[in-house]
């Protein structure tokens, strides 16, 4: 996706001399004064580094492609921790529970022909000033909400809990107040995105138990709210991974893993791509819907040395490199590509009813981040857990830049007047 980034071009400084030639030292002379000045001008980076939104000026921008670039080493590290941010859960509350490295904290994404300006949370929210904002999606992107919430933290005082009281869930469908902005945040738990249901009718649901999958129906957990939001950050993806049963029109069509006789092995990418069809279908088809839709795309976990069932972990210290991922993680790419085909045919329609699409594209920038996972820092060693967390993300951690891109865009929608292009 192309981005605007402020940019100040190279002066460029010309003199005519004109002179006797018996004075044959005084260009000479001239030279040497006017060198080092010559030089201070034209070593000047064509970008400067951007410490805050505001420094951005559409009319003296230059294209950049915010999403392609590179993690940097960066000694300042994180903007919070978590004993300054108490809306952390335990998850992914990596430092609390003994997490023995630091360097995972010390990198920031850097664009290849911009800087990423540094999150301002009173920016942010005179921004978002009387607006309310949803993150719709599964727990990862609750644990992109929490990260915004401890940015916003660090700068602006405490929201107030507004969350729903007539739900047995008192962890998905969660919802903050920023009286002084009269902005509302808040989370949307759908992990799938259309309705689901637990094949099992007794309703016993495990890490690997089968799920039943209505492709062509949204989940009204969603839909039936979000119309009251005026944007929206949507995202799925790891849910797709585990047994389904998948439908269409009320009939079985075909499954993933369910290992059923006479019926269709689909794969991942079919359920994942109808999903977000029908998703996206429901936001152009609601009549109150007016709000700015983010897709944040396909967040990828990182297990090594076995699957996640069979004590796969995720024990890296530093970033991979980009040569480390290039022949790994096909089906990652797979699933990132399923899921931009869709938004694109999305987008294109959005713009025929003059409503705002757009993508977050982290899902490379997140593969090169095996290190920033919680693994087995996610709850006391005392708890007999067996499986290691590499899906979610520490906080703070790489999840944090999510929220740098956000503001970026944020900002860069209402300074520009035309649409972001891919």
């Amino acid at each position: 996706m192309k981005f605007w980034a402020s940019e100040v071009l190279n002066g460029k400084y010309y003199t005519t001399l004109n002179t006797p030639k018996s004075f044959v030292l005084l260009p000479f002379i001239l030279f040497l004064i006017i060198l080092p000045f010559s030089l201070m001008i034209f070593s000047h980076e064509s970008y400067p580094k951007i410490s805050s939104v505001s420094t951005l000026n559409s009319t003296e921008a230059k294209q950049c492609k915010i999403f392609s670039g590179r993690w940097i080493p960066y000694p300042e590290g994180p903007y919070y921790s978590n004993k300054t941010c108490h809306f952390i859960t335990d998850t992914q509350n990596c430092i609390m529970f003994g997490r023995p490295d630091r360097e995972y904290l010390h990198w920031r994404w850097k664009p290849d022909e911009c800087e990423l300006p540094l999150f301002n949370a009173t920016q942010f929210l005179k921004l978002v000033s009387g607006k309310k904002m949803a993150f719709v999606g599964d727990s990862v992107a609750r644990n992109q909400m929490q990260s915004l919430l401890c940015l916003l933290n660090h700068q602006v005082s405490q929201p107030e809990d507004i969350s729903p009281t007539n739900t047995s869930d008192s962890i998905n469908f969660k919802r903050y107040f920023y009286a002084d902005y009269n902005f509302t945040l808040g989370a949307l738990w759908s992990p799938f995105l259309v309705r689901f249901s637990d094949a099992d009718h007794n309703g016993n649901r495990s890490y690997d138990s089968i799920m039943k999958l209505y492709l062509d129906e949204v989940d009204e957990a969603w839909s039936s709210q979000v119309e009251h939001f005026d944007i929206v950050i949507i995202s799925a993806g790891q849910w797709f991974f585990r047994p389904l049963l998948l439908y269409e029109k009320g009939q079985l069509v075909g499954c993933n893993k369910c290992g059923t006789e006479n019926v269709k092995d689909l794969g991942h990418y079919y359920g994942y791509r109808m999903a977000f069809k029908t998703a996206f279908r429901s936001l152009l088809n609601l009549r109150r819907y007016k709000g700015v839709t983010f897709l944040r795309t396909f967040s990828p976990s990182h297990f090594e040395n076995g699957d996640w069932n069979k004590g796969g972990n995720c024990v890296r210290t530093k970033p991979f490199t980009k040569e480390q991922i290039k022949l790994e993680f096909w089906y990652v790419r797979e699933i990132h590509k399923t899921q931009v085909e869709e938004y694109r045919e999305a987008q294109r329609e959005a713009r025929k009813r003059g409503l705002n699409f757009f993508m977050m594209n982290t899902t490379e920038i997140m593969l090169l981040r095996p290190d920033g996972h919680p693994n087995n820092y996610g709850h006391s060693k005392n708890k007999n857990v067996t499986i290691n967390d590499c899906v979610h993300w520490c906080l703070p951690g790489p999840i944090d830049t999510w929220n740098e891109f956000l503001l970026y865009m944020l900002n860069m929608k209402i300074q520009t007047s035309s649409p972001w292009k891919l």
